[in-house]
């Protein structure tokens, strides 16, 4: 326990303050850690370009800092700009006065700005040379350069984001695809970070309330049935806590791509529809059953979905080919770890074999040897979709047939039915990665679920000690103090220091 922390349950033991009536903030709680964070940023004021690198019609240059309005005064002649509107000036360099460029100016004072500081932002053109002048014309003024993520790192120490917003903020920046960007969004607004906060803020409650039992529980002040209800909320909580973390990691599939395996017997199309659903020649198509004998993996933007998909080695049930066999292997041991399955078969095969749609699969899965994979008590696992290839080699007739009993049936070769086969795709895309809300938000970190576990834990550690004849209610107690640590980890309400280089350090100059 940090020194910080000591002292802040020395004040609440023995002045019998409640710990909700203490307000901890980024700040107080952590304060030898933070202490040592401020030493290392100063009273420095930084700089950086924060539009992305290369030229461009325009660059934006954020300054931060207690002497960020120094930066309009002595390049720009502004003397009391009005906060947060944009001046059209030109810019000198302090020094030779030599005018770099003409550019838009904004001032945003403290604490109403992103980092919580005095900052600035200069909009100017954005070619190599103008950017190299104006960050050359900073420097003379001995502000220094931001290392990465150090902006959204003040902004976090001055209160202006928690954790959640931060990783989700970063997320934002990072998404590749529509549906990232909505989950990203959500949380870099506050979504994650409300619902912690309030369950955090139901534990101190309930550790408020069962400290003034312990202390005060011979006195006519206290409620009889306050214990009662402590333990009522907590067992709510714990399981919402529950419910919450039971979500098939449906968000941090989305963040981190769905792992999508198509996967069958050789010469079905496999590479045939990788090469289509990523529009690329990405893998080697020939008539000769076989040719794929590696795993090709590929990113991809499905609907707005992130795919990461992998076409595999046929899977011939008998072989002598040692290349082939190890193919086949990894082929098994990357479908038992995929998110979503593109099972694919011959339509051709199937009506000469004239058994029933249901009973074909069932044998063609068995004599695959995917059984415990793809069929769940006799049943095709919901995480597959299986799709009948080689459709230019039907008639029209027998196609609508097929399509009337719901089976989909695609041609790679004449690129048919391909629009009702992404849209069984986007359905099931939807179902695993769910649809994540303001008031449904889903866990998009694997950091959070590991907090929020031990979390419950913590819990179920209270309720174990809470429920034996004679108990510690102290000690008890001390339990949910955990579970609030633990919430408090996640948003940064808590030394971390660890954790903070981690996210900060993914993040790029300038932001």
């Amino acid at each position: 326990m940090r020194l910080s922390q000591i002292f802040c349950s020395k004040i609440v033991s023995e002045c019998r303050l409640p710990w909700h009536s203490v307000h901890l903030s980024h700040r107080s709680i952590t304060g030898v850690t933070f202490e040592n964070e401020e030493r290392r940023m100063g009273n420095s004021t930084i700089y950086a370009l924060s539009s992305g690198q290369g030229k461009c019609g325009v660059a934006v240059v954020r300054i931060s800092g207690g002497e960020a309005l120094e930066a309009l005064r002595k390049m720009t002649n502004l003397t009391k700009p009005e906060p947060r509107k944009a001046f059209l000036r030109k810019i000198f360099d302090p020094q030779t006065g030599e005018i770099i460029d003409r550019g838009l100016c904004l001032w945003f004072p403290g604490p109403n700005s992103f980092t919580g500081e005095d900052s600035v932002e200069f909009q100017v053109h954005g070619g190599p040379a103008i950017l190299e002048s104006l960050m050359s014309a900073l420097a003379k003024l001995e502000f220094r350069a931001a290392e990465s993520g150090e902006f959204t790192r003040r902004a976090f120490f001055n209160d202006k984001l928690d954790l959640t917003e931060v990783e989700g903020l970063a997320d934002l920046i990072d998404a590749e695809t529509e549906q990232q960007r909505k989950l990203a969004l959500l949380q870099a607004d506050g979504s994650l970070s409300k619902l912690y906060k309030k369950w955090r803020e139901s534990l101190a409650q309930s550790v408020a309330n069962l400290e003034a039992y312990i202390d005060f529980s011979e006195d006519d002040n206290i409620e009889s049935d306050v214990l009662n209800r402590c333990n009522e909320t907590l067992r709510d909580l714990s399981l919402n806590i529950k419910t919450h973390l039971s979500d098939g990691r449906k968000g941090e599939i989305l963040r981190n791509g769905i792992r999508t395996v198509i996967i069958g017997e050789p010469n079905v199309g496999k590479s045939s529809l990788l090469n289509y659903l990523v529009q690329r020649n990405a893998a080697i198509v020939t008539p000769i059953a076989g040719t794929t004998r590696d795993i090709v993996e590929l990113n991809t933007n499905i609907s707005g979905y992130p795919i990461l998909l992998a076409d595999t080695a046929g899977l011939a049930k008998a072989t002598t080919d040692v290349v082939e066999q190890e193919g086949i292997r990894r082929a098994k041991i990357y479908a038992n770890n995929a998110d979503f399955v593109i099972l694919m078969a011959d339509a051709t095969v199937y009506l000469n074999s004239r058994k029933p749609y249901e009973e074909y699969v069932r044998d063609y899965i068995e004599n695959l040897e995917l059984k415990d994979l793809l069929l769940k008590k006799g049943v095709l696992a919901e995480n597959c979709v299986v799709v009948m290839n080689k459709a230019d080699l039907l008639n029209d007739q027998t196609k609508e047939r097929l399509r009337a009993d719901r089976i989909t049936v695609i041609s790679c070769a004449k690129e048919e039915g391909f629009q009702e086969f992404l849209e069984t795709m986007t359905h099931n895309f939807q179902k695993i990665c769910g649809n994540p809300s303001r008031e449904n938000p889903t866990i998009s970190q694997n950091r959070h679920r590991i907090h929020l576990i031990k979390c419950v834990e913590h819990l179920e550690n209270y309720f174990e000690l809470s429920s034996t004849a004679e108990y510690d209610m102290v000690l008890a107690v001390q339990e949910i103090r955990n579970s609030m640590r633990e919430l408090g980890k996640i948003t940064g309400h808590v030394s971390a220091e660890q954790i903070l280089d981690i996210i900060f350090k993914t993040f790029c100059i300038g932001k």
